[in-house]
């Protein structure tokens, strides 16, 4: 863009992990970016009341600061299509590749389809996760969408957690 300032798309896990981000972008603190939405679209994760909670959590913690955002499909039959024969690979093997893959593939569809124009996630700030996994799915799929790799305050993020009552899972959802 001629004047740097992006549009971005925060792809999300739950409330937990992106509540630090989140805040940032409602107080202006991450340079060049103009206008956000938080993207909850999770299909990974496995039982559907599991998703549903998780779901409310983060559309509580948006709503409570203002912030705008998105809930996709839950299609768990496709997510399951798209990593079949992968199930029994470790967490951060080759199921979590795809697995992001598949869901910023999804993210960059909604970013075109709504005018946005730069690609945002906290789908690596769990310790379940590898954040240059995360990356590299990203880069992967953006294609001519910005990727931004973001360096979310980890500090901010841990103090809301302790004042918050979020639902906290101890898995990373998936099946």
């Amino acid at each position: 863009m001629s004047d740097n300032k992006f549009k971005l798309v925060l792809l999300s896990c739950c409330a937990p992990c992106s509540v630090g981000a989140i805040r940032q972008l409602a107080d202006g603190l991450i340079p060049n970016i103009s206008d956000f939405i938080v993207l909850f679209y999770n299909p990974n994760i496995f039982p559907e009341s599991e998703y549903t909670k998780r779901m409310h959590e983060q559309i509580k913690y948006c709503e409570s600061v203002g912030a705008k955002y998105a809930v996709l499909e839950y299609d768990h039959d496709a997510w399951r299509a798209a990593v079949q024969g992968l199930e029994m690979e470790p967490e951060r093997g080759a199921r979590c590749s795809v697995c992001f893959a598949y869901r910023f593939r999804r993210a960059v569809k909604f970013a075109r389809e709504n005018g946005y124009n730069a690609i945002g996630s906290v789908l690596g700030v769990s310790r379940h996760k590898n954040q240059a996994q995360v990356d590299s799915a990203a880069e992967l799929e953006c294609g001519n969408l910005e990727y931004i790799q973001i360096k979310w305050d980890e500090n901010l993020r841990v103090q809301i957690n302790r004042e918050s009552d979020f639902y906290r899972q101890n898995y990373c959802g998936c099946e």
